[in-house]
C-alpha cells in the first residue's frame, strides 16, 4: 500500500471507530509528506499538531522562527481538517452559522469563517474558499460543528470530510512569491489577498491561495496527498536560492502572536467543546497556567473581544446574532485584545533562576509552549484580563504575548502585571506593557506588482 492510501485508510477508519469525533484520541499520523520532510531534518523529536505528527526543528527553531521575516517558509498544516460543503443551499447553510454575509462572494475568493453558537462564543473559525456555484471547502483546526449544525437542519446541502485526500502547505514571507511563482510556472502579480487560483506542481493539480497567518505575505499551496512528497521536495528546491527555511513544529506559532492572531485552542477554547446535545465533550482537561477557573466558558471568546467584529455585519440572521446585538446596546465587549510586551529584567530573572539559590520557578520555553496556556493579568493585585500565547520574538527580540484585559486597560502603554506559573509552583510576577496590534507591521496585502 502507497504512502497516501495508508495516510488516508488509517485517517478514515480511526474517525468510523469514533463515537466522538471531537475528541477521539486516535494515533496521530504522520504528514503526508513525512518522507521528504525527515531528510530534510538531522533531528528525530516531533510535535503532534492535530492528527498528525511533525518535526520539531529541521535546523534550529531560532533560525526557523524568523524566516517569515527575513526569507521565507515552508510549513505544513495538512492536519488541519477539510470539509467540502455542496448544494443549492450551501451558501445560504454557511451564511448562516457564520458571521460573513456571504451574498457577494466570488469562486476562487477566500473568507474568514467564524462560527458562533447561540451566546457568541466561537465555535469553531477557519478559512472559507468558494471552489464551484455551489461547492465551498471549510479548512479549520476541527470541521466537526459545521456537520453537526447540518444535521440539526433539514438543508439541500451535503457535506464531506475530505481532510485524509489533501495537503495544506504554507510558503510565506517576503520571497513566498518568488518561490511558488518558480514552482508553479505561474505567474502571482495579479493574485489579490483573499484570492486563490488552480496551478500545477509537477503536473499535479494544485490550489494556490494567498493568504496570511504570518503577517507577511504568503500563500498556501493544496494539493493531493499521493503527490505531497515530491511537491514538499521541489517547494524546497525551488527555495533554496530564496533562503527558504523549513518550519518546525517548535516555532510554528510564533507568527501568529507576532501577527496578533488568536488561535483557536491556543488562545481561546472552542465554545463547541462543551455545547450541550452535541455528540461530544471536552476530555484533555483544563490548560496550564497561572489563570484557574471552574467554569471552562472562562476560556471562551467573543469575536469582538478578539477583534474580529468586522468578520461580517449584523444585518444578515446567524447564530448568536441576537447575542451580539445585545452585547453591542449594552456597550460593546468587557474585555478586548491587546498585545503585552514583557518586561526583560523580570524575564531574564526567571530564566536566570535556575543558576541560583532558591525555589524553582516554571521553566520559560523557547520559543514557546506548544499547548495552551493562559495567565493572570494584574494591576494593582486585581485581575484585570488573561495571557495567552506567551512567546520569544527574536524578530522583536522581545518576549510578547496577547491578552484580553478589561475595556478601559487596553491603551498603549499602560502597565500591567502577569502571574507567571501555575498554582502551587513558584510563582514570580513580571512587569508588562500594552501594546497595539500587530506587534510588527502588517504586510499581508502589499503590493506584489512590481517586486
Amino acid at each position: 500500500m502507497d504512502e497516501a492510501n495508508l495516510f488516508r485508510d488509517t485517517y478514515l477508519a480511526f474517525k468510523k471507530a469514533s463515537s466522538g469525533p471531537l475528541v477521539t484520541e486516535r494515533p496521530p499520523l504522520f504528514s503526508p509528506a513525512a518522507a521528504a520532510q525527515d531528510a530534510g531534518t538531522a533531528k528525530t523529536a516531533v510535535g503532534r499538531f492535530g492528527p498528525q505528527y511533525l518535526p520539531l526543528e529541521y535546523s534550529d527553531w531560532a533560525e526557523e522562527s524568523i524566516a517569515h521575516v527575513t526569507s521565507c517558509y515552508i510549513g505544513d498544516w495538512s492536519g488541519l481538517a477539510k470539509t467540502r460543503v455542496r448544494g443549492p443551499q450551501a451558501r445560504e447553510f454557511l451564511s448562516g452559522l457564520g458571521m460573513n454575509d456571504l451574498s457577494r462572494f466570488d469562486i476562487g475568493q477566500i473568507k474568514h469563517h467564524v462560527q458562533l453558537d447561540q451566546n457568541a462564543w466561537i465555535a469553531s473559525e477557519g478559512i472559507l474558499l468558494r471552489t464551484g456555484d455551489d461547492e465551498f471547502v471549510y479548512t479549520a483546526g476541527s470541521g466537526e460543528w459545521l456537520l453537526w449544525q447540518l444535521a440539526q437542519g433539514d438543508w439541500e446541502v451535503e457535506a464531506d470530510d475530505i481532510s485524509p485526500d489533501f495537503f495544506v502547505f504554507g510558503v510565506q514571507g517576503p520571497r513566498s512569491i518568488a518561490v511558488v511563482e518558480t514552482v508553479t510556472g505561474t505567474g502571482l502579480r495579479g493574485l489579490a489577498f483573499n484570492r486563490s487560483v488552480t496551478a500545477s506542481i509537477l503536473r499535479a493539480p494544485v490550489r494556490i491561495l494567498r493568504t496570511g497567518i504570518s503577517g507577511e505575505l504568503g500563500y498556501e499551496v493544496h494539493g493531493p496527498v499521493d503527490r505531497a512528497d515530491a511537491i514538499w521536495e521541489a517547494i524546497v528546491a525551488a527555495g533554496a536560492a530564496h533562503g527558504i527555511r523549513q518550519l518546525g513544529f517548535r516555532a510554528q506559532s510564533v507568527q501568529h502572536i507576532e501577527a496578533g492572531i488568536a488561535t483557536n485552542g491556543l488562545d481561546y477554547m472552542p465554545a463547541s467543546a462543551i455545547t450541550p446535545g452535541a455528540p461530544w465533550q471536552f476530555k484533555r482537561g483544563y490548560p496550564g497556567g497561572s489563570f484557574v477557573t471552574t467554569e471552562f466558558a472562562d476560556y471562551f471568546r467573543r469575536p469582538t473581544e478578539l477583534g474580529w467584529g468586522d468578520r461580517g455585519a449584523l444585518d444578515h440572521d446567524f447564530l448568536g446574532r441576537e447575542s451580539l446585538l445585545a452585547e453591542r446596546r449594552e456597550g460593546g465587549p468587557a474585555r478586548v485584545l491587546v498585545g503585552l510586551e514583557w518586561n526583560r529584567d523580570d524575564v531574564a530573572a526567571i530564566m536566570g533562576a535556575y543558576f541560583g539559590d532558591g525555589e524553582l520557578p516554571e521553566p520559560m520555553e523557547r520559543p514557546k509552549v506548544q499547548g495552551p496556556v493562559f495567565d493572570r493579568v494584574l494591576r494593582d493585585g486585581v485581575d484585570v484580563g488573561v495571557s495567552t500565547g506567551r512567546t520569544l520574538s527574536l524578530g522583536l527580540r522581545k518576549t510578547i504575548s496577547l491578552a484580553v484585559v478589561d475595556r478601559g486597560l487596553a491603551g498603549a502603554g499602560g502597565m500591567l502585571e502577569v502571574v507567571w506559573g501555575a498554582p502551587g509552583t513558584a510563582q514570580r510576577t513580571v512587569r508588562v506593557t500594552v501594546t497595539t496590534l500587530p506587534f510588527k507591521p502588517d504586510r499581508r496585502r502589499i503590493d506584489v506588482t512590481d517586486i
